[in-house]
C-alpha cells in the first residue's frame, strides 16, 4: 500500500496530526486539531470527528457518522453507517455552562447503523448494539441490545462472531 503513513484522500480536511499508521481517511472526512486516532483505522466518507476524541487501533467507522467532544472509541470498535453519538443531555444553543459527558464504547464492541448513543454511556466490551437501537443506559460487555429504548435481547459468546 504505502509506507506505513496514514492514507488521507485529497479531499478530506485533516487537522490532527495525531493520526495512527497505516489509518485510512476517505473523502469529506472532517477531523479536528486535538482529535486522536489510532493505527490501522478506516475512516469512511462523510465522517466527523470533533477536537477532543479518542479512537483506538483498527477501529471502523462507517459513513455518516460524528463522533463529538467526549466519544472514547477503544481499539477494535465498529461503528456502522449514521450511527449518532451525542455529549449534552440537556442541549441549549450557546449554552456558556455546556460540559461534554464522554461516552466510552469498549474493545470490539460493535454499533450498528442508524443506532442512537445517549451521552454518558458505557458500551461494554464485544457488546454489539442493533441497528436503529436508542441506547439509554450502559450495555454490559459481551450482550446484544436492540430497541426503543435498547434492551438486552441475550448474552454473545466471548469467542463467537455474533
Amino acid at each position: 500500500m504505502h509506507d506505513g503513513r496514514p492514507l488521507v484522500h485529497t479531499h478530506a480536511l485533516v487537522e490532527s496530526d495525531r493520526i495512527g499508521e497505516r489509518t485510512r481517511i476517505w473523502a469529506f472526512v472532517h477531523v479536528l486539531p486535538g482529535a486522536r486516532i489510532g493505527t490501522d483505522c478506516n475512516i469512511c466518507d462523510h465522517v466527523f470527528i470533533e477536537n477532543d476524541v479518542r479512537v483506538g487501533d483498527r477501529v471502523t467507522i462507517k459513513s455518516g457518522v460524528q463522533l463529538w467532544d467526549g466519544v472514547r472509541l477503544a481499539d477494535d470498535v465498529f461503528v456502522g453507517p449514521n450511527a449518532t453519538f451525542t455529549n449534552d443531555l440537556m442541549p441549549r444553543s450557546r449554552n456558556p455552562d455546556f460540559i461534554p459527558l464522554e461516552t466510552h464504547v469498549e474493545a470490539g464492541a460493535s454499533i450498528g447503523a442508524n443506532a442512537t448513543i445517549l451521552p454518558g454511556l458505557t458500551i461494554g466490551a464485544r457488546a454489539m448494539v442493533a441497528a436503529g437501537a436508542v441506547v439509554t443506559r450502559d450495555v454490559p460487555p459481551d450482550t446484544l441490545v436492540a430497541g426503543n429504548p435498547a434492551r438486552i435481547l441475550r448474552t454473545l459468546d466471548k469467542d463467537a462472531v455474533a
